[in-house]
């Protein structure tokens, strides 16, 4: 029965162990079990933190009844969209060709071979606004496999072509990818300077666009719901750092964004983090599920903006949610050993009732009750509690008898503001924290972590250079325990797991997402510590992605694919190349790719990163909000990358050089750096000159107390030693 469900790891799995529906997860034994007995399967697809996903398993996966009639008359397979990408991928495919749209919970039928014949999202328990019932739903489908298994077979055979198409529509989009050059030369002066001139005025009208979708009345692009636009902003930011003519034009977009989200209901302005989104276009009503994916992209993108954004104001702001986020992160998310969760759920559990953001809101009764009448009066007058008020979001009534309201300000505060905010902070802090709080989705995701590692990375080196040496510090070490556990729990020889669960690595192989995040994460962490031994395990995961996902000149976003989804798409299958709420895994596999080219010399990986990067020049202009990663590694491969080798004898004097570089050397930068144990050139790998990174060798501490060397594809200019020489270097482009 569902206790199949008990020994999973994932949250959402484990959730629905107790349901009468007998669920099996995801895997052969389900679908032999389906054509044993004859009958349809029905996959249903969710996430731990999702709110209409609980409404459903209440309304109807713990309903006697209907549980007897999906027993009775199919297989039931919960599956995790987190842990399982790959089936949600696939038949979130499928339930969007058939409906036009798609979420979750998805609710899809298959034939026991996996191919699916009908799909759809939500059902209610009762026909409601033309919506039918779950019960209809399934009796019709029933029927339908009883009556009619012809139009059956012939629905699920035009729905595999139709994905089918979509898969060679990937493989076309992507192009064929190969170990050779694409017209963007190690040194852009040289003969492709034309090609790479082309390049350019791609990613400059990628940023012309978006300036045409701007919400330039409360930020972001689009309208409601409004998502935080994660990838664009890191191509944003690249590109202001780019010196192209649309570079200011890229600074002001994301520096609008970037303040906006800020101020409003998606950050969480009493302890900091994300949430997933909001539901109006003034960043007011957030939906309450706190995802580890966008706080890890958010975080690096808060910590770039600290040291580049113009206006100091805009420099505070962006220090104080990149601490506050990393500090959040850490007391929220972190797990024992060091990996950090999925996710905290959009619902509380109050009073025997799931209430989407109950820990959350607050009522003017509430406020008072903590801080006083006086102090909370002049609070609320920071507040934007109107827009705030989730009078019409099912909010619940606070002890006065009103409905809540989300805490944010919609616009700047004057310095006494803000002084005032965080006075008052910690009591409302001290008294949310009183209140039932929302469950943690304790799963590990690969990927998600190696983000995690690269974000707390270069936020603890962004802390450390304003001199908040403590926070830094915890930063940092939060990042090498992940960095640990993600080697330590989640690699099984070389092959690296997707998921693991109290410390124990389980389930499918990671996807290539998960294989080049990891590399994402580690490689920061070298540039941030210097420590040789994360530039060798990312060095591992590159090399070991390439063997695992490139089939010929075809690269796939997973390495063992389940017959059942090889089934559902016709047997086609290519690596997606667009950004979703996550970069994709070609995009991220790019962005190794080229940061171990410029650490290695290694032409062979530079030219497979031009490669991958060939669709950007098609999407770009007409959807750049898909491609924001990929248009920031062909911002960062426009720049050379250059590289930046440090050596010396005196850490400080070495540390020195590396913050100017940080300081003048913009995004793109691939930094190595190497001290010397002692006065004699004994490098700290124990013997002198001695390193595993390429791009150090020839370069060793030798007697200096600290040189810098900037190159280009390998070939480097006159070295120099003081921060004043680097950065005229670096500002020199």
């Amino acid at each position: 029965m569902a206790g199949r469900l008990r020994g999973e790891a994932s949250a959402y799995l484990r959730q629905h162990a107790g349901n009468p529906v007998d669920w099996w997860p995801f895997g052969d034994a389900a679908f032999d079990e389906a054509r044993r007995r004859n009958v349809p399967v029905f996959i249903s697809v969710g996430y731990a933190a999702c709110h209409w996903c609980h409404v459903m398993a209440h309304e109807s996966f713990e309903d006697q009844a209907t549980a007897e009639y999906l027993n009775g008359n199919f297989v039931s397979i919960k599956v995790d969209r987190e842990e399982r990408p790959d089936v949600d991928a696939v038949y979130m495919a499928a339930t969007q060709a058939m409906t036009g749209q798609g979420g979750w919970p998805m609710s899809v039928f298959t034939l026991p071979d996996g191919r699916t014949f009908y799909a759809g999202t939500y059902f209610p328990p009762r026909p409601v606004q033309g919506m039918p019932s779950f019960r209809d739903v399934l009796e019709a489908v029933s029927a339908a496999w009883r009556d009619r298994p012809e139009e059956v077979e012939q629905s699920a055979a035009q729905l595999a072509a139709h994905l089918a198409s979509g898969q060679q529509g990937n493989r076309r989009l992507l192009g064929p990818v190969r170990a050779l050059g694409v017209g963007i030369p190690a040194n852009p002066a040289a003969d492709g300077a034309e090609a790479a001139d082309g390049h350019a005025r791609t990613l400059s009208s990628a940023v012309e666009a978006l300036g045409g979708l701007e919400d330039q009345q409360f930020g972001g692009f689009g309208g409601a719901p409004k998502f935080p636009p994660s990838t664009v902003l890191r191509f944003l930011l690249a590109h202001a750092a780019g010196g192209a003519s649309t570079a200011d034009d890229a600074a002001s977009l994301a520096d609008r964004t970037l303040g906006a989200m800020a101020r409003s209901a998606l950050y969480d302005q009493l302890e900091g983090g994300f949430a997933r989104y909001t539901v109006d276009r003034r960043w007011a009503v957030p939906h309450f599920e706190k995802m580890l994916y966008d706080n890890v992209q958010l975080l690096a993108l808060y910590a770039q903006w600290a040291r580049s954004a113009l206006d100091p104001e805009d420099r505070r702001l962006a220090l104080r949610v990149t601490h506050e986020t990393a500090d959040w992160m850490i007391n929220r998310l972190q797990v024992d050993g060091g990996g950090f969760a999925s996710s905290l759920d959009a619902d509380t559990v109050m009073d025997g009732h799931r209430v989407e953001g109950g820990t959350y809101v607050w009522t003017e009764g509430e406020l008072a009750e903590v801080l006083g009448s006086e102090t909370a009066d002049a609070v609320a007058g920071l507040l934007d509690l109107d827009a705030g008020n989730m009078a019409a979001h099912g909010g619940k009534p606070g002890p006065d008898g009103n409905i809540g309201s989300t805490l944010h300000f919609g616009r700047r505060l004057s310095p006494d503001e803000e002084e005032l905010w965080l006075r008052s902070r910690p009591a409302l802090l001290a008294a949310r924290n009183r209140r039932p709080q929302p469950e943690r989705d304790d799963k590990v995701v690969a990927g998600w972590n190696g983000l995690a590692v690269a974000a707390l990375a270069r936020a603890a080196v962004v802390l450390a250079d304003a001199g908040e040496t403590t926070a830094a510090e915890r930063v940092r070490r939060a990042a090498v325990d992940a960095a640990a556990y993600l080697l330590r729990v989640h690699r099984a020889g070389p092959t690296l797991l997707r998921v693991s669960h109290g410390g124990r690595g389980q389930g499918i192989e990671g996807l290539l997402e998960d294989y080049a995040a990891a590399a994402e994460g580690l490689f920061a962490l070298y540039a941030a510590t210097g420590d040789e031994q994360w530039y060798t395990a990312a060095e591992s995961l590159v090399l070991q992605a390439g063997d695992r996902f490139l089939t010929g000149d075809v690269l796939l976003d997973t390495a063992i694919r389940p017959n059942q989804l090889a089934n559902a798409q016709g047997a086609q299958a290519a690596a997606d190349p667009l950004d979703g709420p996550t970069p994709s895994g070609a995009a991220l596999f790019a962005g190794v790719l080229l940061t171990y080219a410029a650490y290695s010399g290694s032409l062979r990986h530079r030219a497979l990163a031009e490669s991958l990067l060939a669709h950007v020049a098609v999407v770009a202009p007409r959807a750049p909000q898909a491609a924001g990663w990929s248009m920031s590694v062909l911002q960062f491969m426009l720049d050379g990358p250059r590289e930046l080798a440090v050596t010396g004898t005196d850490a400080a004097a070495v540390e020195e050089l590396l913050r100017a570089a940080r300081d003048a050397g913009g995004p793109g930068l691939v930094v190595a750096s190497q001290v010397a144990a002692n006065g004699t050139g004994d490098a700290q790998s124990g013997a002198s000159g001695r390193t595993r990174v390429p791009l150090l060798e020839g370069r060793g501490p030798g007697t200096e107390p600290a040189v810098a060397y900037l190159c280009r594809g390998m070939v480097c200019r006159r070295p120099v030693s003081t921060p004043a020489e680097l950065t005229e270097l670096l500002r020199e482009g």
